[in-house]
């Protein structure tokens, strides 16, 4: 017999748990299904970082704010650690500065954001090269997740606490109307399914997400060994760099002076869309990168040039005691050049929902919880807190 849910959420990434705990909030029956033995994807392969700064301030950085209360709540519940460190972006040009002087002078500026000083920055964080320093610029409500083991703990969490079915190791090939066939025959049938299959857009509804826009990206990143200096609570770094990555900065007077800069001066850069982050982790190494290479430039080798330059840049901006390299990966994920996410219904209660680009730790419990909102919004106030 055919086993029948409220919900059947397709991908165990982090877009798709957090549609399935949504959906528990609503006292919804829900079955998440995920094609290997555990998350595998983008939501394993990153920062760590709960990144709100990165979103334009308005109604995206609101969503990114709703994501981090829920991350906290995760962390109050016991599912899993949750650091509340903060990022600082930091300036050793003049162009750097000024753009985040401009952010921090806007009406609009974030809630706990702030300029200061070389003396405060590296009061803040040892990791932090003094030499050339200028100033940054602090953000109070970024959160850094292990993202190795976050994943599998929340799964963890929804099956043993809030009744999800869980099920490892079942890729779905295929989805006829309301019902979800997996390679071994196997099927499940639901009043809503929500596809979250994170890169793979040849799959399941390959015609839809190849007329979505959607373009893969892939990124490389790299881990160094644990610095002996730890401090209990360290600030996510970001270079001046990042300023032309992010959306948020892209409306300061000075912010097109600096990416002429350093587009004159390290095209290299702007080649492999490189710009340098530092995070350490619980344990003492700390996680650096990254780069960003679309669609037809992506082979599954990874280039030593672009590790090379990522070092290179980062040594400007950290001090390390010990530079050792202990691991290499690249990751890669789908990113809409204009949305947030890509959503589509694509059939009569099923809905595909991929493509927060890097922004997946950030993002996908507001998102997801929007979503819901849409769906369900009889049942807001009901739930809004359980």
């Amino acid at each position: 017999m055919t086993a029948h849910y409220d919900v059947a959420v397709v991908g165990g990434g982090i877009v798709g748990l957090a549609h399935a705990w949504m959906a528990t909030l609503r006292g919804l029956r829900v079955v998440l299904l995920e094609r290997t033995a555990d998350a595998r994807g983008a939501s394993i392969r990153n920062f760590g970082m709960v990144w709100p700064i990165g979103q334009p301030p308005g109604a995206l950085y609101d969503l990114a704010l709703r994501s981090r209360a829920r991350w906290l709540e995760l962390q109050r519940r016991q599912v899993l650690d949750v650091e509340s460190c903060g990022s600082i972006h930091l300036a050793y040009r003049a162009d750097e500065l000024a753009v985040l002087r401009e952010f921090c002078d806007a009406d609009d500026v974030p809630d706990g954001v702030e300029m200061i000083g070389p003396v405060e920055v590296l009061r803040r964080s040892n990791l932090v090269n003094p030499d050339g320093l200028l100033g940054g610029m602090y953000s109070s409500v970024e959160l850094r997740v292990d993202p190795r083991t976050a994943s599998a703990r929340i799964a963890s969490w929804l099956a043993t606490e809030q009744g999800v079915d869980v099920r490892f190791s079942t890729p779905i090939m295929r989805v006829d109307g309301r019902r979800l066939t997996d390679s071994g025959g196997r099927q499940w049938t639901a009043d809503r399914i929500i596809i979250c299959s994170g890169s793979d857009l040849k799959t399941l509804y390959p015609g839809v997400l190849a007329r979505s826009g959607l373009h893969l990206c892939k990124l490389q990143m790299l881990r160094a060994a644990a610095q002996s200096d730890r401090r209990s609570i360290s600030p996510h770094l970001a270079s001046g760099l990042t300023l032309r990555h992010y959306a948020s900065f892209r409306n300061c007077p000075s912010h097109e002076t600096l990416c002429r800069r350093i587009a004159a001066e390290t095209p290299e850069l702007d080649r492999y869309g490189i710009h340098v982050m530092a995070s350490q982790a619980a344990d003492g190494e700390v996680i650096l990168g990254d780069s960003h290479e679309y669609d037809e430039a992506i082979t599954p080798f990874d280039k030593a040039e672009i590790d090379e330059l990522i070092l290179r840049e980062l040594r400007g901006l950290l001090r390390l005691e010990n530079w050792t390299i202990t691991q290499r990966w690249h990751g890669v994920y789908a990113k809409h050049p204009e949305r947030p996410i890509f959503e589509q219904q694509v059939d009569d209660g099923v809905s595909v929902f991929v493509g927060p680009g890097g922004a997946g730790m950030t993002l996908a419990f507001g998102l997801a919880e929007r979503a819901w909102q849409q769906w369900q919004p009889q049942d807001d106030s009901q739930h809004a807190t359980a």
